[in-house]
């Protein structure tokens, strides 16, 4: 097994932990390194293997990007410190980046823009006149990199990963905003802005599974960015979504964690955790 940490200090920990038990030592192996490195992973390696992310996507970085009413375009959001007294604030530029504008295609955002009538396209182009109403969008551009160097270097790999499908009291606005959540003498308290997120907070970005499918087959090759193809043809993974009390059941024992109540923690906690497996199909080559 090899364990791919970019923390030296959790890399240092995991060998340890591990090699509390000798016979376990000689079968383990941390690298510390980022794993979104493409170069790190060296050559491509065709051998099937197993990859598990566990809350692993929460921590991945995000991008934001703005639109300041129902029709405008996309926009990226930049944030810069202020000359007099170092204010963080956002500033909006064009989209430019290459993974945010891929991240935009997959999720095929401008569909609504390219895919109306001249009628419906005008009284969208009033009614955000008359009403403005400015979009926020979180877009998963971290896991997007990763899912592209992983299947550039792992095109067999079977996946399993589980994570948040959604986050509880965020106050942060936009589409899959962050919980950024910071404690202070044991008692939490979550911010209405990522700007207060200075070092000392906590933040978890929820898991839009129906996109983590979408970006796996793009990434894949099947998939091309802004189409979904209801079609199984030459489909290079084949991917399941399951809450995590259907995954425990399945694959757990929660038999052995039963309570004498009846109460058992693989089936009634973790409510707002899916887990998504992604196996490859014939399709490889």
């Amino acid at each position: 097994m090899h364990s791919v940490e970019i923390s030296s200090s959790l890399a240092k920990k995991q060998m340890e932990t591990v090699g509390a038990v000798r016979n376990h030592l000689s079968k383990f192996r941390v690298e510390c390194r980022d794993a979104a490195d493409k170069n790190a992973w060296g050559s491509m390696d065709q051998q099937p293997c197993w990859v598990i992310m566990l809350e692993v996507l929460d921590n991945l970085p995000h991008d934001l990007i703005y639109s300041e009413n129902q029709v405008s375009p996309w926009m990226e959001v930049w944030v810069e410190k202020q000359q007099n007294g170092g204010v963080l604030s956002e500033s909006y530029k064009p989209l430019e980046d290459p993974l945010i504008k891929r991240c935009v295609e997959i999720m095929d955002l401008e569909k609504d823009h390219n895919s109306q009538g001249r009628a419906i396209s005008a009284a969208r182009h009033i009614w955000s006149k008359v009403f403005p109403k400015p979009r926020r969008c979180w877009l998963p551009t971290g896991c997007l990199k990763l899912f592209e160097v992983l299947h550039g270097a792992l095109p067999k790999m079977s996946l399993i990963a589980s994570d948040f499908s959604y986050l509880p009291d965020v106050r942060i606005p936009g589409e899959r905003a962050p919980l950024v959540s910071a404690k202070k003498d044991g008692i939490s308290s979550d911010h209405s802005s990522y700007l207060d997120a200075k070092g000392d907070a906590d933040i978890f970005f929820p898991t839009d599974f129906q996109l983590l499918e979408c970006m796996d087959h793009f990434c894949s090759g099947w998939l091309k960015a802004g189409e979904y193809k209801s079609s199984k043809q030459g489909r290079k993974r084949r991917t399941i979504t399951l809450e995590t009390s259907s995954f425990m059941e399945e694959f757990g024992l929660p038999s052995k964690t039963r309570t004498i109540d009846g109460y058992n923690p693989l089936l009634d906690d973790y409510k707002n955790t899916k887990f998504y497996l992604s196996v490859p199909t014939h399709n490889i080559r």
